[in-house]
């Protein structure tokens, strides 16, 4: 098979690269993105490797850039993405773009250094002219006729030392401070000046109206204006501590009207020219960054490519005369000659005259797991591979997984309109990919709806399928074709009576089915729809499940097959082929036995009353039970022969347990002995290392139980037989979760129409439009919220367990690990970490 169903065939090779011509080979890899390297380095240390100062000075690099996409940032500046990337510059342009990166990064520091000055210069100026302005209301009144307020205050600013020393009541001079502190801190500055100063001093304070920018963070602040009044040189000195303490600033302020109004003009004058100043400045800075913008996207490329080429000429070997490294590498053999040409075209960029050597070697070891993706099979290898990366060349589940997951799924949410808003929604992710995946976001729940797009886009198609095989758009029904059960009632009996049957043995039905689907009367049935559903999809569940892991077990053929694991195949893959055949296979047989023989318009003893239960039926040939006695005029079993097709079917599946008990160990066990040698290696030892009928064997061929003691084997396969059969029956009723998830949705559905919407639509006149309006909205958003998108990670989680445990345990193993290519691409898309790195 090609490598859509089986991982790519790799091959382990060994590189010999000239010293000056390894930079530009490794370079023509990365932008190949097709060979995993191998540390031949591991016990040295990342600080004793060769370029390491190369690395250094990429990392010195990068930091410089994040530094000016940080101011870019902070100054909204789009930054151009031509979506393009830039080939590694070669080891010499590594000094330009170093000087370049110095010179922007000292000319931004310098100007941001400047700006900040010159902000904090423009905070002091606008402070004080705030001080001004408020105090000089505050001095305005005073010589607008409140001398007696300042007396008063005076007598109270008078020191109980004053008056215990009877002095006379001259005129007091009054000292005062000026300044500015943070609105949010004034309260407590007020309290602890009282404390503090024991009541001694008069605070007046102002709001400054406009926030004030902080010059370190760019902040906005709100400050208030104050003015202490105090007197005495011991009350000035707490004062002004007690504002150092509250981080308040200070500002001289003139007692003299005059002196305040020079003042005053001089700020304005000075402010003036630092708003000039100021905008010269920020023009200047944003000069800077706009051209710094058009470049950076690629500068970041560039750098992260010369230290992702760097990184990995580390996990080169050094031979004995210094100029020549040597590497190895994993390859997809088909792409060999591909990874040649990449490496000629290094070689002659760089200008070397010794062409590279690129050698195949020989090894047991496992190779990694390589499966090619598109943008369309992407997601659904990235569902099995969260379960376990392959094992080498083991069956790749994800090609048949594009058709069973979505429609497992929709088996469980099936409804056309649910469906319709899950479709769209995918569809629109894809019409609009390319913008979309250009917008690179943080946000995880995006990322996981976006990079699954196209299966939520198959999820909604394949809902809308089987929403129209259950005639079911939001819990109503299409009556496309026009329904094949007629009323054969009049009026008055309809009218009269609140339950009514219509028999499939009478003219009420036309004796042929709905063309698609069910027909629209059962919508409107209420005693018997849900056991009529529950009939239908509970079989349906069973038979696609059967239908899955037979699908399971017959894969884990094609694994045996390939990996010649005959013990596998004959021991293995046959008796449980047969026995999951005989008996659930056989299940699924009498149901359809069951359907086609049995109908309400037959005679005697096929008429619908006589129909046997499957369940039953099932119980009695397991148990080895006589059926009981039908009712009068029917038939014990289905078919002629039945009970005798069924002892014989169960005698050999039960035969069939011990052959996947010991027939393995046993044949192994006599390989062992017949070769006198204990272990063994070589096609009669081969166990194929697949517990469960998989394939994984190693790059050599040879089983993992070649080195295993006898009583270890059998142990191991005791274990894999017992959870086979018992998985057998678990797995078949697991998949009735099919059934159970459909009802729940439906049942969902047709409670939120009858107790949301339906009430809305039965009002009648102007209002009831109104009414309706908000009534449906509010049904459009728990049928969005709800049915949607919880119901539906319900279903999407119920269909990967499916798939993880009761599909791909009959023949998957998922031991591998992923290969993990030196890329570009891939570097680039991860943020600059260099994935090279072989495990």
């Amino acid at each position: 098979m090609g490598s859509l169903f089986r991982s790519e065939e790799m091959a382990l090779c060994q590189l010999f690269l000239q010293s000056e011509a390894a930079y530009a080979c490794v370079s023509e890899l990365g932008e190949l993105g097709l060979v995993q390297f191998r540390d031949l380095n591991p016990d040295v240390n990342a600080f004793q490797r060769k370029f390491v100062n190369e690395v250094r000075r990429c990392d010195e690099m990068e930091r410089k850039l994040r530094y000016l996409e940080k101011e870019i940032k902070k100054d909204g500046i789009p930054m151009l993405d031509t979506g393009e990337s830039p080939e590694a510059p070669q080891p010499r342009e590594m000094i330009d773009l170093e000087a370049t990166f110095e010179k922007l990064e000292n000319e931004l520091r310098e100007v941001n250094q400047n700006a900040e000055a010159l902000k904090r210069n423009f905070l002091e100026l606008t402070e004080l002219k705030h001080i001004l302005r408020k105090t000089q209301v505050f001095f305005d009144e005073q010589e607008g006729g409140l001398n007696h307020t300042t007396e008063s205050m005076t007598r109270a600013l008078i020191t109980d030392e004053v008056r215990a020393t009877g002095a006379s009541m001259g005129p007091v001079q009054l000292g005062f401070v000026a300044g500015v502190i943070s609105r949010e801190k004034l309260p407590a500055f007020e309290r602890m000046l009282w404390r503090a100063c024991r009541g001694n001093v008069f605070l007046r304070q102002a709001m400054i109206e406009s926030p004030l920018e902080d010059p370190t963070n760019g902040d906005q602040v709100y400050k208030s204006v104050f003015i202490i009044f105090f007197q005495g040189d011991q009350l000035k000195t707490r004062v002004k501590k007690i504002c150092e303490g509250f981080r308040a600033t200070l500002y001289p302020c003139p007692e003299a009207p005059a002196d305040r109004r020079e003042m005053a003009m001089g700020v304005m004058t000075r402010i003036e020219d630092l708003n000039t100043v100021l905008g010269q400045t920020q023009d200047h800075r944003h000069r800077v960054l706009v051209a710094a913008a058009k470049n950076l996207k690629n500068w970041f490329v560039k750098v992260r490519k010369i230290k992702a080429i760097y990184h990995t000429l580390n996990l080169f070997n050094l031979d004995v005369t210094q100029k020549c490294l040597i590497a190895e590498c994993w390859v997809p053999l088909l792409d060999i000659e591909t990874i040649q040409l990449a490496l000629r075209r290094g070689t002659e960029r760089s200008g070397s005259s010794v062409p590279p050597i690129l050698n195949r070697m020989q090894t047991f070891e496992n190779p990694p797991t390589y499966n090619r993706t598109n943008k369309f099979t992407k997601a659904f290898q990235a569902l099995i591979d969260a379960y376990g990366v392959a094992s080498y060349r083991e069956m790749n589940p994800a090609p048949y997984t594009i058709i069973t997951f979505p429609f497992l799924f929709a088996v469980m949410f099936g409804d056309i309109g649910h469906g319709a808003i899950m479709a769209l929604f995918g569809l629109w992710m894809i019409r609009k990919e390319k913008g979309l995946a250009a917008q690179k976001t943080d946000n995880e729940i995006w990322n996981i709806f976006f990079g699954g797009r196209y299966i939520i886009f198959l999820m909604g198609v394949f809902s809308m399928y089987t929403g129209l095989i259950y005639n079911d758009i939001f819990s109503k029904s299409l009556n496309i074709f026009g329904s094949h059960w007629h009323v054969s009632y009049n009026k008055s009996t309809v009218w009269n009576n609140k339950m009514l049957q219509l028999s499939p043995a009478t003219s009420d039905y036309e004796g042929t089915p709905y063309p698609f689907g069910m027909d629209p009367i059962w919508q409107v049935a209420t005693s018997n729809k849900i056991v009529f559903q529950n009939a239908y999809k509970m079989k349906i569940s069973i038979i696609f499940g059967v239908l899955h892991m037979i699908f399971g077990v017959v894969m884990s053929w094609h694994n045996h097959t390939y990996f010649r694991n005959r013990l596998s195949l004959i021991y293995e893959f046959i008796p449980q082929l047969v026995f999951l055949l005989l008996l659930f296979f056989y299940m699924v047989l009498l149901m359809f036995i069951k359907w086609n023989r049995y109908a309400a318009t037959n005679k005697m003893p096929y008429t619908e009353s006589c129909a046997p239960s499957i369940l039953i039926t099932f119980i009695d040939m397991v148990l080895f039970n006589t059926p009981k006695t039908p009712a009068q005029g029917c038939e014990v079993y289905m078919f002629w022969g039945q009970h005798f097709i069924q002892v014989v079917f169960v005698l050999i599946a039960l035969g069939c347990i011990p052959v996947m008990l010991l027939g393995k160990p046993i044949k192994i066990m006599q390989a062992r002995k017949l070769a006198n040698v204990q272990p063994i290696t070589g096609a009669d030892a081969e166990v194929g290392g697949m517990s469960n009928g998989g394939g994984g064997g190693g790059h050599g061929g040879a089983g993992h139980h070649d080195e295993e003691e006898m009583s270890e084997i059998f142990i191991h396969q005791g274990i894999h037989t017992i959870e086979y059969v018992l998985g057998s029956v678990s797995h078949t009723a697991s998949y009735l979760r099919l059934w159970a998830l459909s009802l729940a949705h439906a049942q969902l559905a047709e409670v939120l129409w009858t107790m949301v919407l339906s009430i809305g639509l039965n009002k009648e006149g102007w209002y009831g439009g109104v009414f309706v309006t908000v009534v449906f909205a509010f049904w459009a958003i728990l049928t969005v919220g709800i049915l949607v998108l919880m119901e539906g990670l319900s279903a999407f989680l119920h269909t990967l367990r499916l798939h993880w445990v009761e599909f791909q345990s009959k023949f998957y193993l998922g031991q591998g690990y992923a290969f993990q290519p030196f890329s570009f691409d891939s570097i680039i898309e991860n943020g600059g970490s260099a994935s090279g790195d072989a495990e």
